[in-house]
């Protein structure tokens, strides 16, 4: 294991496998840089690093698909597993295994180092100096409401009476170069710390960080208890204290290795309209709404600063590997603190995070005595349906575990040939709805209720597979492959 306690050293190792495509000719500050990114993904390239950015001064760059499948097809999750520390090629379920260990162990609390240690204070701009212009902030997609200033960067706030700190990533669209607006949904935990400032009658403190640690952006984009820090969630991770320091303006800590920290103060009234955005689902962005203004008051950062970004669209990026697999661990916690026997769970990338795999084990009845297969079904969906990330999932499949969940053909196939086409499902209507998933209806949206449903696609009877490896004895599988 190998943990990356900066960005620049996390690229440093993508590079020496072969995983960074280095950008030097000048890109042009509005969609270049964002445009390939996007083909970055659909292509699975190396991640982009541009050295050149029009508009801005020399040395400023950005990092496009941080936590994208990687461009070496042999470890594709090599990206999301090198940020966690773990090998890079670990699988898609030995990731989630390690999201989900982690939840039961004690929290390693992060550790305060002097400035004077702390690269992100070697630039410190104050006043009308604070200014976003001065960094490379793109469009993201045509259609956008504006630069977003935020898709890959840590939003670090916490309670009035400071027992809760919450490190989270949520979209934020630059207004102008001293303010921003993000998206802030209330039951979210950025939005649960809000709404006490709100009551409070106070604007709440906020920093804004880009280019951590890559654990520290990637946990800040998946789901762990309300209440829990995810600063000592990182340190149980990477075996080791997250090194920290105090923000220039503010009573919080920020990463000390960040390459840039955005400082201010957020209002208590929605008084700015943010989006549309091109999201996770894979379409481009209809109609804003009105979210809260992020004011800019101090920024620093380090020399020649890299600003990192995600670029969400059709799968698969960061969206479709990194948060996935968080709701995925998420899921698989759950059920087995509820005493069901999963063997994994996943979210197909292609299924733009639409699709969770709950994978049972071959022995599960005798694990599970006098419980059906729709007994089952309804089990996992009562636990699933009751937390918070599962606002976000439609649709549930329950599956054996003869093929691997990994693999878009293998479950199409699983898929196609087991699911009922009217019984075997348990169907939970009036479930929360957000406009996030793209399956409902308009009066759905409006309601914020809709249905989800669990399939039970469970063989009473297992049956063998028609291929090379199930349907011919073990004799001639090796001889045959002695003799390719």
């Amino acid at each position: 294991m190998k943990y990356y306690s900066d960005l620049r050293s996390f690229i440093d190792a993508l590079d020496t496998m072969g995983d960074i495509m280095h950008v030097h000719r000048e890109v042009d500050g509005d969609f270049e840089p964002s445009a390939i990114t996007r083909r970055s993904y659909e292509i699975q390239s190396p991640a982009p690093l541009f050295h050149k950015v029009s508009g801005v001064a020399p040395g400023f760059r950005l990092f496009g698909a941080p936590a994208a499948l990687s461009s070496c097809k042999e470890k594709p999750y090599a990206r999301v597993a090198m940020s966690f520390g773990l090998a890079p090629e670990s699988t898609g379920p030995e990731i989630i295994e390690a999201l989900s260990a982690a939840r039961s162990k004690p929290g390693i609390p992060p550790v305060q180092v002097d400035a004077a240690q702390a690269p992100c204070k070697q630039n410190i701009l104050r006043g009308n100096e604070a200014n976003l212009d001065r960094f490379p902030v793109p469009f993201a997609h045509d259609k956008d409401g504006g630069r977003y200033a935020n898709t890959w960067g840590t939003l670090i706030v916490k309670t009035p009476d400071g027992e809760w700190v919450n490190w989270s990533i949520a979209r934020v669209m630059k207004v102008d170069g001293k303010r921003m607006t993000g998206l802030i949904v209330p039951s979210q935990h950025i939005g649960q710390i809000w709404t006490q400032w709100v009551e409070r009658g106070e604007l709440m403190p906020y920093a804004l960080v880009q280019g951590a640690a890559p654990a520290i952006s990637c946990v800040s984009g998946i789901p762990i208890p309300a209440q829990a820090d995810e600063a000592d969630y990182i340190g149980t991770l990477a075996g080791e204290p997250v090194a920290v320091v105090k923000a220039e303006s503010l009573d919080l800590d920020v990463p000390a290795t960040a390459e840039i920290v955005i400082e201010g103060h957020v209002s208590i009234t929605r008084d700015c309209m943010e989006g549309p955005y091109g999201e996770y689902g894979g379409y481009l962005g209809e109609g804003a709404s009105a979210q809260p203004t992020f004011h800019v008051d101090v920024i620093t950062h380090r020399d020649n600063p890299i600003w990192p970004m995600s670029i969400t669209g059709r799968p698969t990026d960061e969206s479709h590997t990194l948060w996935a697999m968080g709701l995925a661990a998420d899921a698989l916690t759950t059920l087995r603190e509820a005493g069901l026997p999963v063997k994994t769970t996943w979210i197909p990338e292609d299924s733009a995070v639409h699709w969770l795999l709950v994978v049972m084990p071959q022995n599960w009845r005798e694990q599970l005595p006098d419980t059906s297969s729709m007994a089952l079904a309804q089990r996992i969906g009562d636990e699933l349906f009751k937390t918070s990330a599962m606002v976000f999932i439609p649709e549930v499949y329950v599956v054996d575990d003869d093929f691997d969940p990994t693999n878009l053909r293998e479950v199409v196939w699983a898929i196609s040939t087991r699911v009922h086409p009217t019984s075997r499902r348990v169907i939970y209507n009036d479930q929360r709805v957000i406009r996030l998933p793209q399956c409902y209806e308009e009066e759905e949206y409006a309601a914020g209720k809709g249905p989800k449903v669990v399939f039970d696609t469970l063989q009473s009877k297992r049956h063998l597979h028609a291929s090379f490896i199930q349907g011919y004895p073990e004799e001639v599988q090796q001889r045959v492959l002695k003799n390719w």
